[in-house]
């Protein structure tokens, strides 16, 4: 694949992640991609008023959240660390804010602090 169709479908996936925030599918986005398209990114948010953080990930790479405002004012206090190192609360957090299932945040939740948690729940 060419460069160009490289940076190509990476911006289709932003702007689908953009459009979903537009129609308020989602408050809050992360997306991970090369940092050589950083600018372009940054810009298009920048045109449509859209807040965001920069993460740098390594390896050439960024995670580039954004959304509503409320939303990453709460996780900037998280991004202190990479997103491999956040603890089982940060982690619940951040995929709430992403808008992730809630079951399935609180069953990655159980499996992260080792705890299948169904013991102290009834039928």
């Amino acid at each position: 694949m060419l460069q160009s169709e490289v940076m190509l479908v990476d911006m289709k996936v932003l702007t689908e992640q953009i459009y979903q925030y537009k129609k308020g599918v989602r408050r809050m986005s992360l997306y991970t991609f090369n940092k050589k398209y950083e600018r372009f990114a940054v810009m298009r948010l920048q045109h449509q008023n859209i807040s965001y953080l920069i993460q740098p990930v390594g390896n050439g790479s960024i995670n580039l959240f954004f959304g509503k405002k409320e939303c990453l004012d709460a996780i900037s206090h998280m991004l202190t660390k990479p997103l491999h190192q956040f603890s089982p609360e940060e982690d619940f957090i951040l995929g709430t804010l992403l808008g992730y299932d809630v079951c399935m945040q609180c069953e990655r939740y159980c499996l992260r602090k080792k705890d299948n948690c169904s013991r102290k729940t009834a039928v």
